[in-house]
């Protein structure tokens, strides 16, 4: 797979050196034309991934339907937030889904804000109540099974309280995947993090802080909740195994497909916006991330995240 990771660092450095280009010509020289599409980055640092009016650079992957089937209109945009929603559905069938970005990441901030609203669709799982997440470092979205419930990757998962008890979120789950904590493999597949509970439809803001196939930190309104290091692929999965064949036996993730969850309660995201950061030496060699070619049988974590 050709790389594609953090093109915007290309374009924000082509902008600049045309800005430094035009600075150094004489006076009666024609400025050069604009950078097509540069990217603009907010006084933080931050591009954002989302225009706030149409899925412009977003496609969806829902299970059962083909790679850009956006069935029943589950990702739509609604007063500047992407929204999932079932009012089609009859019933959610577990017909999860993934609406991806068309850029593959390595080292980055992921910034964005969450909210959960009315009431989970019919047939949806216990555990879906409530229940969304972003997932990082993962396979491209072409390489996923028809029948695919979730891609290999790495979940921060984003939980809604039940109005009465303690439910953390920016959780890890873990579909496909590994990660090591304090020195120690975590084969678990969801981890909770040290989050407070956010009951009823407040927004909710969700920081992913991803240092390629080191380290990658979980923060929600500011805090850290969660940090883990070493993402890698798991040889139990069988979508996973095919992944690291495809690679040379590669385990490690390094960078990848970034997506929004649709697991069966409505839910709505805003202001998305990324932060690219240098990608460590290391890395660099796996900047590709984690997609694999081609899409592989018997995944083995399909209980949910």
């Amino acid at each position: 797979m050709p790389n594609r990771t953090q093109p915007h660092h290309r374009a924000i450095l082509a902008s600049l050196a045309l800005g430094i280009a035009a600075a150094a010509l004489p006076a009666q020289t024609q400025e050069p034309a604009p950078v097509a599409d540069a990217p603009k980055v907010d006084a933080e640092g931050f591009i954002s991934l989302f225009n706030g009016k149409d899925l412009t650079g977003w496609t969806p992957k829902i299970r059962g339907q083909e790679l850009g089937v956006n069935h029943g209109n589950t990702f739509r945009v609604h007063e500047g937030a992407i929204q999932v929603g079932y009012e089609a559905y009859e019933d959610f069938g577990a017909q999860f889904g993934h609406l991806f970005h068309e850029t593959e990441w390595s080292s980055y901030v992921l910034r964005l804000e969450y909210r959960f609203l009315g009431e989970q669709v019919k047939g949806g799982a216990g555990w879906a109540l409530r229940n969304s997440g972003i997932m990082v470092h993962g396979q491209s979205p072409a390489s996923m099974r028809l029948d695919q419930d979730f891609p290999v990757s790495i979940e921060v998962q984003l939980l809604g309280g039940d109005g009465k008890n303690p439910r953390t979120t920016g959780n890890l789950c873990t579909p496909g995947t590994n990660v090591v904590m304090k020195d120690k493999l975590e084969q678990r597949h969801c981890i909770s993090s040290t989050s407070k509970t956010f009951h009823g439809e407040q927004w909710v803001t969700c920081e992913v802080e991803v240092r390629g196939g080191d380290v990658i930190r979980h923060r929600i309104n500011g805090e850290l909740v969660l940090e883990y290091q070493e993402p890698q692929l798991d040889p139990r999965d069988g979508d996973a195994k095919k992944i690291i064949e495809a690679r040379g036996g590669e385990k490690r993730l390094s960078g990848g497909s970034i997506s929004l969850q649709s697991e069966s309660h409505p839910v709505e995201f805003r202001n998305i916006r990324i932060k690219p950061l240098a990608v460590p030496e290391v890395d660099k060699a796996d900047a590709k991330g984690g997609s694999g070619d081609e899409p592989a049988a018997d995944a083995k974590k399909s209980s949910g995240g």
